[in-house]
């Protein structure tokens, strides 16, 4: 509170610390010193009459000569104006402040807290979109309005508009190190580069943006208004009013054009706007333009690492135990992007990160797995990029390691090129996840640990959302069961869900014998898989019959000829019929 203490405290105001930051005068200073004083005595609002009468009250009517000076403190900024509506000072005379409030501005406040009002500018870093350079660009016009409203207003503008053009200055410079930066070209950038529009061109461009934006101050639409924007003269009003007229640069290149109307006082005034096929173009960059995005399946065909699956079931179609039910019921809401919003919103997630989650799905084979991933995928309106994790040890020794990172250098790469955010199935992902050899160990047993290492580096910075399949949860290594957030247990269907897979599977339009008994079938402990082939089993062995009927010992027959097979295996069955 140094600076404070100082500025209540020294008797010549013009040698207090923050003097020279206020850009006022002497007389102007010692009200802001008196207002102060009142604030530090629990006062935030003080009539100005109060105030002035405080100050010049011994000598008649002296107040009204220095209402003048209470108009430039908040011109400046240092003082706010306490009214139900809102006030533009520039269209308020000074007589009609005397019986009005103010409190010093947070401005103010800052000064005389930190002794500057000077703050460490963010890192310089790119745009990410047009939009947030039009925020930059505006916020420059807003700058430019102010410094024309205070050469307007203020007798001695210089005293007032040092630090508004400070400021302006530090924007632009930003503007431009932001716009080096910026990899994509930025549409308005472009725009002014491609038509030669020069800098105070673009002042009037953006001002004139500004207001189809906003609609905040349609009188910037008006020539005199344009041309105070960019003139810090009488001379400079004269020379620049060629920028507006017919002929310029701007009405001729088709870029801008006015309508012409009577004024109050019997004169034509002249209200600019951007022609509407140029302004579509700035405000709506893609509107008109063919944007090809690289689809999915136009890149599959190029790389041998991944099936792309279009997802046809969703989790309303598929049959599990109830407590899968619940775990995936708890995921998806999860993953809803309110959800997600909340936590970038708290600050748990960053929100460039998008969904990422990582998730394993361990079972007996054929109790759906690979059919529930789809159809989680297409609940989440997602494509699916599946790999086999099986090839990875046909592929030559020695390139295994390689191998494992190209697997995820692919997939990042297609996420790229394709703007899309796939999910990647993993199936049968045991080798990658079992437990890591130890002891003696052979050249073999060394690459094999080296290639789960590398995928274990790569599940735990994976950018999106994966899923791996595996039947032997037990067999883990334990390093990468922490790895995956959602651990899913897939059980054997008991008889109640066997009796829905069952009625779901069966051929709605098939012929069936008389008292045909689905129930029945439901007694033998199936899976999931197991009663997708049953069925399409029995269904060939039917069809090739002179009178097909489906009976029940056809089923019973395909039934016993699958548990005698003793499948272990997970076959990529569904279960529904097609």
């Amino acid at each position: 509170m140094k600076t404070l203490i100082d500025f209540l405290e020294t008797k010549n105001i013009e040698n207090a610390l923050i003097y020279p930051q206020l850009k006022c005068r002497k007389s102007e200073a010692l009200i802001l010193q008196a207002l102060i004083k009142k604030y530090m005595q629990g006062e935030d609002d003080v009539m100005i009459l109060d105030i002035l009468q405080e100050l010049y009250g011994d000598k008649k009517y002296e107040i009204v000569n220095h209402l003048q000076e209470v108009k430039i403190l908040l011109e400046l900024g240092w003082l706010l104006q306490q009214s139900f509506t809102p006030i533009k000072i520039s269209e308020v005379t000074p007589l009609e402040l005397l019986n009005s409030a103010v409190g010093l501005s947070p401005s103010m406040l800052k000064l005389l807290q930190e002794g500057t009002l000077e703050s460490d500018l963010p890192d310089i870093k790119p745009y990410s979109d047009h939009l947030e350079y039009l925020q930059d660009q505006f916020f420059r016009i807003e700058l430019y309005q102010k410094m024309s409203t205070i050469r307007q207003n203020v007798h001695e503008h210089s005293l007032g508009i040092d630090r508004t053009q400070h400021k302006l200055q530090l924007l632009e410079n930003r503007i431009q190190e932001r716009v080096e930066q910026t990899s994509e070209k930025l549409v308005l950038d472009k725009f002014f580069k491609q038509k030669k529009i020069d800098s105070k061109e673009q002042i009037i461009f953006l001002a004139l943006l500004r207001e189809e934006y906003s609609a905040t101050d349609a009188s910037l639409r008006e020539m005199n208004n344009l041309i105070e924007l960019i003139s810090l003269d009488e001379y400079e009003r004269i020379k620049n009013r060629s920028l507006l007229e017919d002929g310029s640069n701007l009405i001729n290149a088709g870029i801008i054009d006015y309508e012409e109307m009577l004024n109050p006082f019997g004169g034509i005034s002249r209200a600019f706007f951007i022609i509407d096929d140029v302004l579509q173009n700035i405000i709506h960059p893609q509107k008109n333009k063919k944007v090809r995005r690289l689809k999915l399946n136009a890149l599959i065909d190029e790389q041998d690492i991944f099936e792309l699956v279009e997802p046809e079931t969703s989790l309303e179609d598929v049959i599990l135990a109830n407590e899968t039910q619940e775990t995936l019921d708890n995921l998806m809401r999860q993953v809803d992007k309110e959800v997600i919003g909340r936590l970038v919103q708290w600050g748990v997630k960053d929100k460039k990160s998008g969904i990422d989650a990582r998730i394993i799905f361990y079972g007996a084979a054929g109790t759906g797995k690979t059919m529930t991933a789809y159809s989680l995928a297409k609940s989440l309106k997602r494509q699916v990029l599946a790999f086999d994790c099986s090839k990875i040890l046909s592929m030559y020794v020695g390139e295994s390691e390689k191998n494992v990172r190209k697997i995820f250098d692919t997939f990042y790469e297609l996420c790229e090129k394709t703007k899309s955010e796939p999910i990647l199935l993993l199936n049968e992902a045991d080798q990658f996840l079992g437990a890591r050899s130890s002891g003696t160990i052979t050249g073999a047993d060394q690459m094999h640990n080296q290639m789960q290492n590398i995928f274990l580096e790569q599940i735990e910075n994976f950018r999106g959302m994966l899923i791996a399949t595996t039947n032997l949860l037990e067999n883990i290594d334990k390093a990468f069961s922490r790895r995956f957030n959602y651990k899913i247990e897939f059980k054997k269907p008991n008889k109640e869900q066997r009796i829905e897979l069952w009625k779901k599977m069966l051929p709605a339009d098939a012929p069936y014998e008389k008292n045909f008994d689905v129930e029945t079938l439901c007694n033998h402990s199936l899976t999931g898989g197991q009663i997708n082939l049953i069925i399409k089993n029995t269904a060939y062995k039917v069809a090739v019959k002179d009178k097909p009927l489906f009976k029940i010992k056809d089923f019973e027959q395909e039934i016993k000829r699958e548990k005698d097979a003793n499948f272990d295996s997970e076959k990529s069955m569904g279960f529904l019929n097609k």
